[in-house]
């Protein structure tokens, strides 16, 4: 049986034969939030389920193909689509592209996602920069014998979203007068939404946001030692005295409100960092 290791240069080799492109970085586009897509000067489409290792997308939003090619001039892999733990993948599959995207020369992690509003400032459709997170899904991707070709056996997260990256994020929306908070992610599980007294529990322990996605991914990129950036599109409101049934349109209208602001910020920042 293949090791990680194997399996990644496997994957690399097959999206090789179809684009030769380094990647600077790469993206992880989340529910609704594929619009950033369109701005990319694509040069390669790869459905998920033609390259290996990767599982499919079946997640409402999630268009389940690898986009490669460029963004203002600086090359990138773009995942439209991600996958869940929910969805019955182990966090291995879930985080394997972020593997992928480092073998084929990435530096640069940009995740984004669609998430619960657990800060009763945040607004629908409103943007919030990750600074920190809260784990709190039930395994962990870097669990069992660690390949030191991968990356250390204990990463450490005392930053694992950077910091510089955070402050250039913040100037740029300022410039572009896109309102965008800081704050605190929680992953969760899923695939059920949270009850009133969860929701307070998780306010309580500090979380500003939560979702079912992200943390796996960013755990493996700071194993990976790429440098991460991550936002959070407030797509349905969290307030336990004021909840209301989700409804799977709205959480996709307002992820397309976010997504529009998100398409104007990503691009400024990448293109800024790029050129450090």
């Amino acid at each position: 049986m293949q090791g990680i290791w194997e399996q990644v240069q496997a994957a690399v080799d097959s999206i090789r034969g179809k684009w030769l492109g380094t990647p600077a970085a790469g993206l992880i586009l989340g529910t609704g939030l594929g619009g950033l897509a369109e701005q990319i000067d694509q040069q390669a489409t790869i459905p998920y389920g033609e390259i290996p290792g990767f599982p499919a997308s079946t997640a409402p939003g999630h268009a389940g193909r690898l986009v490669c090619g460029t963004l203002r001039g600086v090359p990138i892999v773009a995942m439209e689509g991600r996958f869940h733990y929910y969805e019955g993948y182990s966090l291995e599959q879930v985080t394997f592209p972020v593997r992928v995207m480092k073998a084929l020369g990435a530096k640069l992690l940009i995740a984004t996602n669609a998430a619960g509003g657990i800060n009763p400032q945040l607004d629908l459709g409103g943007l919030v920069l990750i600074e920190d997170h809260i784990n709190l899904l039930p395994d962990n991707p870097l669990r069992g014998v660690n390949d030191d070709r991968l990356g250390p056996r204990w990463p450490d997260l005392c930053a694992p979203y950077t910091r510089t990256l955070i402050d250039l994020t913040r100037e740029k929306a300022l410039a572009l007068g896109i309102p965008v908070q800081k704050g605190v992610f929680v992953a969760v599980a899923g695939p059920n939404l949270e009850t009133r007294a969860e929701y307070r529990m998780l306010k309580a322990m500090g979380a500003d946001v939560v979702g079912m996605s992200t943390v796996p991914e960013v755990l493996v990129a700071v194993h990976a030692g790429l440098e991460v950036l991550a936002f959070s599109v407030v797509t349905d409101l969290c307030l336990p005295d004021h909840l209301e049934p989700v409804e799977v349109p709205k959480i996709l209208a307002n992820a397309a409100i976010g997504g529009e602001k998100l398409a104007r910020l990503i691009p400024e920042v990448l293109q800024q960092w790029s050129s450090r």
